[in-house]
């Protein structure tokens, strides 16, 4: 199993933009799809964005599609969450998680401890 580190986050006013990272150790990472995901207080895990193995292939929730864009370098074991027009309803922290390319749910013990997201009004 791959274990992930998320970073790049901070506070930012209403409309700014944010790039996370997620970089990746342990087994071959070209070998594994990657998604974001994000927790606001009081509310559920809910999914962000995802990446498949090669790069080839990305997808988005609703809320997000048109203002995040999700991209990888596997060369640098790294998957990137570019984030622009920043909301409120943005504020959470983000996850990044791993599933192998032969998997259909994604490891919530991939994950690290997160990077704060919060934008301001």
């Amino acid at each position: 199993q791959v274990q992930l580190v998320e970073s790049g986050g901070g506070l930012v006013q209403a409309g700014g933009s944010l790039r996370l990272s997620c970089v990746a150790s342990g087994r071959t990472f070209s070998n594994y799809d990657v998604g974001w995901f994000r927790q606001a207080p009081g509310k559920e895990r809910e999914f962000v964005a995802d990446i498949n193995w090669s790069g080839r292939s990305t997808y988005y929730a609703d809320s997000v599609k048109g203002r995040f864009t999700i991209s990888r370098d596997n060369a640098k074991n790294t998957v990137y969450l570019q984030m622009n027009s920043l909301k409120p309803e943005d504020t959470a922290v983000y996850y990044c998680a791993a599933r192998s390319r032969y998997s259909s749910d994604y490891d919530a013990r991939s994950s690290g401890q997160g990077t704060q997201v919060t934008v301001s009004s």
